[in-house]
C-alpha cells in the first residue's frame, strides 16, 4: 500500500507539472498536457483522495511525501481553472477595446458549472457537397445550417479550415465547434484541401479559394450572406486562414481566427527541428517541396506567410495560443500580433499561460470557455 500510494502521488504530481511548462518532445506527451490542462478539474479528485488515504494509513516520511506530492498535484491541476477565472475578469473589457462591445446580454466568459456540465447544443447533420476536383481528387465541404436562423436575413458563414500538419487531418476535426457556432445562428462550412506531400503550396490556397467561390455561387440555396465570411483554422489550418485571408484581398472576408498556428514560414523554418514532437523540418519540406534554399522555394514560403502578407486593410484578426505549446511555438502568434499592431489592423491575441496544442478539444474546459468567449465576441463584432 505504501509504495502504491507513493507511486500514484508521484504520477499525479508529474501530470500536474504539464500545466506549468512545456511537455517533453514526444508525440504523445502534448496529449497528456491537454488532459491535465482541460480536464484537471476532474482529475484533482484523485490526488485529494490519495492524500486523505495516505494521511490515515501511513506515518512518518511516507505520509509527508504523499501529502506533499498530492498537494503539488492539486495546485497544478487547478492552475488552469484559477488562471482562466483571472483572465475572464479582464477579457470582456479587452475584447471590447479591440473590436467594440457587441453582445448584450452576454453569457459570463467563464463559469465553474460549465466545467462539469456541458453546455447544450443541437448536433445537426451537415450537408456534404463536392466543391471541386483538382487533379482528379474530390474536395468535399460539410455545410452546417444555422439552427437559429433569422429567415428574414441571410446568415453569415464561418469557413472552418482543419489542421493536421498539412499532411493529415480532415474536415470532421473538432466538429463540436461547428455545432456550437451553428446553434448560435452562424452557417459553418467545414472544408477540405489537398494534403502534402502529394500536393504542395499553393495548392491548398487554391482549394480554399475554390470552396469560397462555391459558397458564393450557391449562396441562394444555402441561405448565406457571402459578403460576411470569416476564415477560422487551427494549427496548420490557422496558417492557411491568415495566408488566404490576408492574401485574397476579398472584402467578403470580414475576419480571420487562427488558433496555435505559425504565420511567418521562413521564420518557422528557422526554428524547426527534426527531433521535435512532429519532425517539423520534414513537415515543411513536404508542404513546400523542400527547404527555402532557392529563390523559387523562398518565394513559396513567403507567399504562405500571413505575417508577410498583412497590410493596413487586412481583415480583423483573433489569435489564440498557449504559452507551453509543444507543437507550435506561441511566439508565432505573438509576432503576428506585433505586426498587426504596427499596421493598425484590429486584432486581439488571447494568450493562455497553461494551454497546449489542441486545448480546445474540450470546449467547456478552462481554455475552451475563454476561446468561446473571444470567438463569440469577435464574430459578433466583425459580422454585424
Amino acid at each position: 500500500m505504501r509504495w502504491l500510494l507513493l507511486s500514484f502521488s508521484l504520477l499525479t504530481c508529474a501530470l500536474s507539472l504539464l500545466n506549468w511548462g512545456r511537455a517533453p518532445d514526444y508525440r504523445w506527451a502534448w496529449k497528456l498536457a491537454i488532459v491535465a490542462g482541460e480536464f484537471g478539474h476532474w482529475l484533482v479528485l484523485l490526488p485529494l483522495g490519495v492524500a486523505v488515504i495516505a494521511f490515515v494509513t501511513l506515518d512518518g516520511g511516507s505520509r509527508l511525501a504523499c501529502v506533499l506530492l498530492c498537494g503539488i498535484a492539486v495546485a497544478g491541476l487547478l492552475r488552469p481553472v484559477v488562471t482562466a477565472k483571472r483572465i475572464a475578469g479582464v477579457l470582456p473589457g479587452e475584447l471590447s477595446a479591440a473590436f467594440g462591445a457587441i453582445r448584450e446580454p452576454s453569457p459570463p466568459p467563464f463559469g465553474f458549472g460549465r466545467l462539469f456540465w456541458r453546455a447544450g447544443y443541437a448536433r445537426i447533420t451537415p450537408r456534404t457537397e463536392i466543391v471541386a476536383q483538382p487533379d482528379g481528387q474530390e474536395l468535399r465541404l460539410d455545410f452546417y445550417a444555422p439552427s437559429t436562423a433569422d429567415h428574414a436575413r441571410r446568415a453569415p458563414c464561418i469557413v472552418m479550415i482543419h489542421g493536421g500538419g498539412w499532411d493529415s487531418g480532415d474536415r470532421k476535426q473538432l466538429d463540436d465547434w461547428n455545432f456550437i457556432l451553428a446553434a448560435r445562428g452562424y452557417a459553418v462550412a467545414a472544408i477540405s484541401y489537398r494534403l502534402a506531400p502529394r500536393a504542395i503550396w499553393p495548392a491548398q490556397r487554391e482549394d480554399i479559394l475554390a470552396s469560397i467561390a462555391w459558397l458564393k455561387a450557391h449562396a441562394d440555396q444555402l441561405g448565406i450572406d457571402t459578403t460576411r465570411l470569416v476564415l477560422m483554422g487551427r494549427s496548420a489550418g490557422g496558417q492557411l486562414a491568415t495566408a488566404v485571408g490576408y492574401g485574397a484581398h476579398d472584402p467578403a472576408i470580414r475576419g480571420v481566427v487562427a488558433l496555435y498556428a505559425p504565420h511567418d514560414m521562413p521564420f518557422a523554418w528557422s526554428v524547426s527541428r527534426e527531433d521535435d514532437a512532429l519532425n517539423s523540418v520534414n513537415l515543411m519540406k513536404q508542404y513546400f517541396g523542400g527547404p527555402p534554399d532557392t529563390p523559387e522555394r523562398l518565394a513559396r514560403y513567403e507567399s504562405a506567410s500571413g505575417q508577410l502578407l498583412a497590410r493596413a486593410d487586412s481583415p480583423p484578426t483573433l489569435l489564440i495560443h498557449g504559452v507551453p505549446d509543444t507543437l507550435s511555438w506561441f511566439r508565432h502568434s505573438e509576432r503576428l500580433a506585433a505586426r498587426l499592431q504596427e499596421l493598425g489592423v484590429r486584432h486581439y491575441y488571447l494568450c493562455l499561460p497553461w494551454a497546449t496544442h489542441g486545448f480546445d478539444f474540450n470546449p467547456d474546459g478552462p481554455g475552451g470557455q475563454l476561446a468561446d468567449e473571444a470567438i463569440g465576441e469577435f464574430l459578433a463584432a466583425t459580422l454585424r
